[in-house]
């Protein structure tokens, strides 16, 4: 993540927003603005803390505030509103992380906190954990920032993790791998075919070498990071109708296993695949109210499901490891 410095205050980015030209088309379509898995980091005594930010003309947002890891509480900016309060939070040095909206971008304009305060920038020592995925890692459907499913298992887990699913996107620009590959991570967990399906923007012929690219890319610097591939979840619509291209999710979620297999007959013992039906499947369909993104209770289960897999796969980030 970057911020732009602009005269209306601080606008993160999930890119490099120096190089967003490079993002085509647009920046990843606008969704590199969108502030999912972004947090306002600090330590602090306070009570109260308020914060500005640049009012939108017609949506609704939400926030969170997560202290010591764990959620504390929620706050709607209805539109027009700049500042929103988080109160009665617990005395003493405490960790606060203040989640912005998955679903907007946001400039802050500022922070405010009780008087006499404490404030200063904590280390994070937590292990680093990317998800690169669709809108069903942006999710916007979840009931609040901090209950995405990529930070729930963070959450979960104890771990430090930067949110790279972009809705309607994904699909598999190189530009990301580069971006991925530049960024420190413990663990990397890559979602993709969704959107490559139902945009057919890859054929069966070029699916699978663009997959393999874009994890050859990343391990240019991270040599033995543990990754994790997961084919889609389950979309009723998409598991047997054929796209423009010829392709289906079935047929995917063979050729990311074919992919994942090459790779490690290639040496890469740290590579593994996840079937995205263990994560979501056709039982879960009721979650699904439009038959492609999980609702707010079904992300939750998608949390649940995802840290079953690491624990099993026994890739869940225990300490640092850093190599960049």
């Amino acid at each position: 993540m970057t911020v732009e410095y602009t005269a209306s205050g601080s606008k993160p980015w999930r890119i490099p927003h120096e190089a967003r030209a490079l993002f085509v088309p647009d920046a990843v379509n606008g969704k590199a603005e969108v502030t999912a898995g972004v947090r306002i980091a600090f330590q602090s005594s306070c009570v109260t803390a308020s914060l500005e930010l640049q009012p939108m003309d017609q949506d609704e947002r939400k926030l969170d505030c997560v202290i010591n890891g764990r959620f504390h509480s929620t706050v709607l900016l209805k539109a027009d509103e700049s500042w929103c309060s988080f109160e009665g939070l617990p005395e003493g040095e405490k960790q606060l992380e203040v989640y912005l909206p998955q679903t907007h971008p946001a400039v802050v304009v500022s922070l405010q906190l009780n008087d006499h305060a404490s404030y200063r920038p904590f280390e994070d020592t937590r292990p680093k954990w990317i998800c690169y995925g669709s809108s069903i890692t942006q999710c916007e459907a979840a009931s609040s920032p901090s209950r995405t499913w990529p930070a729930l298992a963070a959450q979960y887990g104890g771990w430090h993790h930067t949110n790279l699913g972009f809705s309607a996107n994904c699909h598999l620009e190189p530009m990301m791998a580069r971006m991925i590959r530049d960024l420190p991570a413990d663990l990397i967990s890559l979602c993709a075919g969704v959107n490559i399906m139902g945009g057919s923007s890859l054929s069966e012929r070029t699916f699978m070498p663009a997959l393999i690219g874009f994890i050859q890319i990343i391990r240019e610097k991270h040599v033995n990071t543990p990754i994790t591939v997961q084919s889609p979840i389950y979309a009723e619509e998409r598991e047997i109708q054929l796209n423009k291209v010829g392709l289906n999710l079935q047929m995917m979620r063979e050729q990311i296993k074919q992919a994942v297999d090459i790779l490690h007959g290639q040496g890469d013992s740290q590579l593994f695949y996840i079937d995205g039906l263990t994560i979501f499947g056709e039982r879960d369909a009721c979650h699904m109210p439009d038959q492609l993104h999980p609702d707010a209770e079904g992300y939750g289960i998608m949390a649940e499901r995802v840290i079953s897999q690491l624990e099993k796969l026994n890739v869940t980030p225990k300490r640092a490891r850093h190599p960049l």
